[in-house]
């Protein structure tokens, strides 16, 4: 199949799809995490009142089986950015050291993920935030640039 992108922009197809394929491995951790607090806590699937939300297990599971699960909604947070940010490169044509920081992010936004899920102290937690957050930034500024510069 042939395309007119240019290798670069086909680089940062990769971090891109491996969050996306992230997003789902935490999807099944936090099912089998919570299929294992409801089972250690005696709570069965017919127990579960019609659209429960997350108030009905945190009053009845431990918190470790929980941590996946916000993980797992945090994926949905500012990586959202991180989408809008790489799709954009991948259209304006992205500079090497984006598709290295794209994969710093998607690096920063997976220890975020087992940190939280494993131990969760808030200072690390922060902090890997905080850096992919910057490196995020560092991407948006490309795109303004970019935009800036030429619009």
């Amino acid at each position: 199949m042939g395309t007119d992108l240019k290798p670069e922009q086909i680089h940062l197809l990769a971090p891109l799809a491996v969050l996306v394929l992230w997003t789902l491995v935490m999807m099944i951790w936090m099912t089998i995490a919570r299929s294992r607090g409801m089972a250690q806590a005696g709570v069965t699937p017919d127990q579960l009142p019609a659209g429960m939300q997350g108030d009905f297990y945190q009053a009845r599971i431990r918190p470790e089986y929980m941590w996946p699960g916000q993980n797992y909604n945090h994926l949905f947070e500012q990586p959202t950015i991180f989408y809008a940010i790489a799709i954009a490169l991948i259209l304006i044509g992205p500079w090497a050291w984006d598709v290295r920081l794209a994969w710093i992010y998607v690096g920063l936004r997976i220890l975020h993920s087992i940190w939280q899920s494993f131990v969760n102290t808030i200072y690390v937690r922060f902090t890997l935030f905080f850096l992919s957050s910057v490196t995020l930034a560092l991407m948006a500024a490309h795109v303004l640039h970019f935009a800036l510069r030429y619009g």
